[in-house]
């Protein structure tokens, strides 16, 4: 099973170090997630325990949130190719999410914290694709795969520390809930700053119609007129203009996944409902992106050597494996082995998805391509989030996670069989 692309494989004695961009938008993440993940693991619990919201509004709410985000990450990525500049919508995108994911300490519906969940995926919207493009540009082709694999492994660690300093909140500070949301505007302040102070613009040539309101007139007279430079393709259209062929077939497979691939707190709802107690929950989300950070930068430089695909469809297999086992679960212990497997699932596939993502496209199309890609990916997380939620409320819950893993089976038949040829430019 071959993989793209053999040309940008690292050599035995090339030695990797993060460049600024890249420690710098790592730093950002960490920060950012530590933000988020003060809130996350606790929001699902919050939303049916205290608001009175069903599974399914939880399905609704965080499907809506990645959706709105998602279209708002091809408009952002596509933009930033016209104007070649990624800095200024990472930064307002990482401004915005920290500025309103706090507000949910006043919630008192779950429409309410639906709304800021909205806003604050809105801001998610406008820094991903972006940052991503920027993350690769600002790295060889031959250390894609440890640089989005480093980028991953800095945002788990804020993703493992979040529901930390959430647990220290609660059982040594004794703070109530609300209270924990609100120190999460910390560290989210502080990857705005750190985002300003240290994120430097990686040029590259804009993407644009060539000009054509004026002729050129000192320009030889020769036989057949010129149409365009074959090094600068035109882009005539929209977000989806120029974009290869091998692109496109790549995100079916992706797509269907996704389609399987529902919120995470439905894994936490099902931690509890295997008795793992409240207050240890912010523990099993830590032992999760435990994992992910550990796993995430090794796997990325795996994919540098062994090729993307390999690593996708393993990761795909093993998130059946992991879905399979949440439906046949039947205590508590179960929950925390199941959530470090699962960790493993990230580790292999999200920097491999990213760098294949950048291997497949040409430079000044990447902000477009990062775009369409995290589209595919939150747009059906509304539809796989919300079926989930209605699976489980009518058939239970092991019927939803039995749903999921067979869709995860199906991704990795199609990633097998799509045919990956990299960019002519």
């Amino acid at each position: 099973m071959s993989s793209i692309p053999s040309k940008y494989a690292a050599t035995p004695t090339a030695r990797w170090m993060p460049t600024r961009n890249v420690m710098a938008l790592a730093a950002v993440s960490f920060l950012t997630d530590a933000s988020s993940e003060i809130i996350a693991p606790l929001l699902p619990l919050f939303l049916v325990g205290t608001l009175g919201a069903t599974v399914s509004m939880v399905g609704v709410i965080e499907g809506s949130a990645e959706a709105v985000a998602s279209l708002l990450k091809l408009a952002s990525g596509w933009w930033s190719d016209r104007v070649s500049r990624r800095k200024p919508l990472i930064v307002a995108g990482y401004a915005m999410a920290s500025l309103v994911r706090p507000l949910v300490a006043i919630a008192q519906t779950a429409t309410q914290v639906l709304a800021i969940r909205l806003v604050d995926r809105v801001g998610k919207g406008l820094r991903g694709a972006p940052r991503d493009a920027l993350l690769a540009a600002s790295t060889p082709p031959e250390f894609r795969g440890r640089a989005f694999g480093f980028h991953r492994a800095a945002d788990h660690a804020g993703a493992m520390v979040g529901p930390l300093i959430a647990l220290a909140c609660l059982q040594w500070l004794g703070m109530p809930v609300r209270h924990v949301f609100w120190v999460a505007a910390i560290p989210g302040a502080l990857a705005v700053m750190v985002a300003i102070a240290f994120v430097r613009e990686q040029r590259v040539p804009p993407v644009a119609a060539p000009i054509v309101a004026a002729p050129i007139v000192t320009a030889p007279i020769v036989a057949a007129p010129i149409v365009a430079a074959p090094t600068t393709p035109a882009v005539t259209a929209g977000p989806g203009a120029a974009l290869p062929r091998s692109f496109w077939l790549t995100m079916l497979p992706i797509l269907v996944f996704t389609l399987g691939n529902s919120t995470d707190a439905f894994l936490l709802l099902r931690a509890s409902q295997l008795g793992v107690p409240t207050a240890l929950i912010p523990l099993v989300w830590v032992l999760l992106h435990l994992v992910k950070s550990a796993s995430s930068t090794p796997a990325g430089a795996l994919s540098d050597r062994v090729g993307r695909r390999p690593l996708i469809v393993a990761g795909w297999v093993l998130y059946a494996a992991v879905y399979a086992g949440f439906s046949l679960a039947a205590d508590a212990w179960h929950a925390w082995a199941l959530f470090g497997v699962y960790g493993v699932v990230f580790g292999l596939t999200e920097g491999a998805e990213k760098a294949l993502v950048a291997d497949l496209v040409p430079a000044r199309r990447r902000g477009t391509a990062f775009g369409w890609y995290q589209a595919t990916v939150g747009v059906a997380a509304l539809p796989a989030s919300i079926a989930f939620g209605v699976v489980w409320d009518r058939y239970g819950s092991p019927a939803a996670f039995a749903m999921g893993a067979a869709l995860a089976v199906g991704a990795a038949v199609i990633m097998s069989l799509v045919v990956l040829t990299p960019p002519e430019a």
